[in-house]
């Protein structure tokens, strides 16, 4: 229904989190290299369970790899450095939800080049940011409420 992109990520169970969650929403999860971690990861594969049969999931060496394969299709990026709020959004089927890795983000060049499709969760000030595995569950949730939780019951 959705895709989910993370950019680098760092953490193998921040990934494993996000793979279930993919896992049981049917979004599919792609990777953009280098991980910080080996997908055969021990604790990658704990984290995500026995969803792994489950999951869709694909590989690249760039975010613009993933745009070039993916043309045409709606792209949503979320940054603590964003102005508007990811509820703003009028999410479709087929979107594809970017999340930058743990420490850093998505980067300046990434963010530069997408500045009016950047979002953010709302939090307190002064507050740095939440874990990577609860900010994709938060946008695939509403992606999904806004589409009237198509495919789940």
């Amino acid at each position: 229904m959705f895709n989910i992109v993370l950019v680098e990520p760092e953490i193998p169970q921040n990934t494993g989190n996000i793979s279930r969650t993919c896992a049981v929403t049917g979004c599919s999860l792609h990777l953009v290299r280098p991980l910080g971690f080996s997908v055969d990861d021990r604790q990658l594969k704990r984290a995500g369970l026995d969803y792994w049969k489950d999951l869709r999931i694909f590989y690249y060496d760039s975010f613009e790899e993933v745009e070039e394969k993916n043309r045409g299709a709606r792209f949503f990026l979320f940054s603590t450095h964003a102005e508007k709020s990811y509820a703003d959004v009028s999410y479709e089927e087929g979107d594809f939800l970017v999340f930058g890795k743990e420490t850093a983000g998505l980067g300046e060049r990434i963010l530069s080049e997408h500045r009016d499709r950047i979002f953010r969760i709302p939090m307190r000030p002064n507050e740095r940011s939440l874990n990577l595995s609860n900010s994709v569950a938060i946008v695939v949730y509403e992606a999904f409420r806004q589409n009237g939780f198509k495919g789940m019951h």
